[in-house]
């Protein structure tokens, strides 16, 4: 079985290809750890990858794809996977299409995490760290008993500049405008499903394993 994850940040979607590839046996291909394992070998495109990442610019398509192919060879994916972060662009879908077909393989679903955007912001905007012990906190998941400071160490609280609801909302809406055209393309093939987010983490998984499964 191939699936794909979809959803923004903050929906869920690491966590959820994590506990579903376990309860499914499917590998994780996740483009984070893609990126970070090729720098880390220092192989030609993991140079390419550290020099696009180090100019904090997004690493090009041909070069995502190219990595994403050669872990698609891997002895884990003989039997099926879940993408989780790519594809990111209609290019890459494509790609992605074509890379499963010269295997023999297809997308059997593509799994779109919904979350509101006002959750989202909720999720994302309210997280502080601890500048002494970088231990997170969050306004209302899991505020500090005193406000601004640290419950551990009693340093000072402070946001990161992603944190940040006005970064936040950019991230976002970076995001929707990219992910609108995969939804598009994904539902014209009949391949997507929508499952909402805002359930635990448990009840999101059993409705991702019903609904790929049927």
């Amino acid at each position: 079985m191939y699936l794909v994850f979809l959803g923004a940040p903050g929906a869920g979607k690491g966590t959820q290809a994590a506990v579903i590839s376990k309860r499914l046996s499917l590998a994780h291909i996740a483009s984070g750890d893609l990126f970070r394992e090729a720098v880390e070998k220092g192989t030609e495109l993991g140079k390419k990858v550290k020099g696009y990442m180090e100019k904090g610019v997004l690493v090009p398509d041909e070069v995502t794809i190219q990595l994403v192919s050669e872990r698609l060879d891997g002895q884990d994916c003989r039997e099926g996977c879940i993408f989780d972060g790519f594809p990111r662009t209609l290019a890459q879908a494509e790609a992605l299409d074509r890379m499963l077909a010269a295997r023999g393989k297809a997308l059997d679903r593509v799994v779109y995490i919904e979350v509101p955007e006002a959750e989202l912001l909720k999720r994302l905007g309210g997280r502080w760290v601890c500048r002494k012990c970088q231990t997170p906190y969050h306004e209302v998941t899991s505020p500090p008993k005193v406000a601004g400071i640290c419950d551990r160490c009693g340093g000072e609280l402070y946001q990161r500049p992603d944190d940040k609801v006005e970064t936040v909302k950019e991230r976002l809406k970076v995001y929707f405008d990219q992910t609108m055209p995969l939804l598009d393309y994904y539902q014209a093939r009949g391949k997507l499903v929508r499952v909402d987010g805002q359930r635990s983490i448990e009840d999101v998984a059993e409705a991702i394993i019903s609904a790929v499964k049927k």
